[in-house]
């Protein structure tokens, strides 16, 4: 240590540092006070009981990154292995562990093993490790997701989805979409409203997106939010021409085919429906209506049945 100048300048000679060495070595505390000094690191030097700054940052990050490198003894190399984490052991069976922004461990198992650590307290860190997901590498996108995190609340990520989903929808960047549908994620969620990533890129007219989420991700094409709405209703609210005849299409193409959805869009609004039924009674705002439908649509083209159903509506113009 001399040799690479780690004593302060006007250092001596060897007796002071022995000196400072074992009042350091002789250091006497209780579980309580060392679990404190381990929170304080894990705090970046802040007191967690008194919010007083104990130590610097810079200095409270150095201590960290010795205590991972070569805080267990020779056990060090495979302790950041196996752990990852901060740690300090001592010859009297006392050991702390930091976990960096959340808490500090104090552990007493006198019983050491060859290298001088505590055995009871080596085995306790990596069956923590096993269950919570504190190693320095558990963060990474695609770790171990069975690991239970106490640092995000409940529900916190699937709120975090959405918002990234949905801005991502409103944005147009079919790229973030693409790679949250590639790493398994429901393209379906909604939010507080019941308005989902395709409601918001088809009221914003990225063409693009809209095919991607009924083509690829295969999601509901109408599905309706807390006001009925469906994605083809925020089409025709906006004029994005594109989308609206391709969601048409896909209403015409699933009618075709008899797959069960919540009936058509409507210009009208959320409480309208038309059916295929001919002269069926519908409601709009409490008043019966009689609407003009298609007969036997499984009878026409599908070409025909687009143009009678985009006519049969008013649009509106630009």
């Amino acid at each position: 240590m001399k040799e690479n100048k780690c004593f302060p300048p006007g250092t001596q000679g060897l007796r002071e540092e022995l000196d400072l060495y074992f009042q350091l070595c002789s250091l006497e505390t209780t579980c309580e006070t060392a679990a404190v000094m381990a929170a304080t690191l894990a705090n970046g030097g802040v007191c967690p009981l008194t919010d007083e700054l104990c130590i610097q940052p810079r200095p409270c990050r150095d201590v960290l990154s010795l205590m991972y490198s070569c805080g267990m003894y020779d056990f060090s190399g495979k302790f950041a292995f196996q752990v990852g984490l901060p740690a300090k052991s001592g010859v009297s069976g006392v050991m702390i562990v930091v976990v960096p922004n959340l808490m500090g461990i104090a552990l007493f198992a006198p019983p050491l093993d060859k290298l001088g650590n505590s055995t009871k307290g080596v085995a306790f860190c990596q069956k923590l490790i096993e269950v919570f997901n504190f190693h320095n590498y558990d963060s990474l996108l695609h770790a171990d997701s069975k690991k239970q995190d106490p640092r995000r609340r409940i529900g916190n990520r699937d709120t975090e989805l959405v918002v990234s989903l949905l801005f991502a929808a409103k944005n147009g960047d079919f790229d973030v979409v693409r790679r949250m549908y590639l790493q398994g994620t429901n393209l379906e969620m909604a939010d507080y409203d019941g308005r989902t990533a395709l409601h918001v890129a088809a009221a914003e007219g990225h063409t693009q997106l809209v095919k991607f989420f009924v083509n690829v991700a295969k999601v509901n094409h109408q599905p309706r939010d807390r006001w009925g709405r469906t994605p083809l209703d925020d089409a025709r609210t906006f004029h994005h021409e594109d989308c609206i005849r391709f969601l048409l299409k896909q209403h015409v193409r699933g009618h075709k085919n008899g797959l069960p959805h919540d009936g058509p869009a409507s210009e009208n609004g959320p409480e309208s429906d038309v059916s295929s039924a001919p002269g069926q009674v519908v409601t709009q705002g409490g008043v019966p209506e009689t609407t003009e439908v298609i007969k036997h649509p499984l009878l026409e083209s599908p070409e025909k049945i687009l143009r009678n159903i985009y006519h049969s509506r008013e649009v509106p113009t630009r």
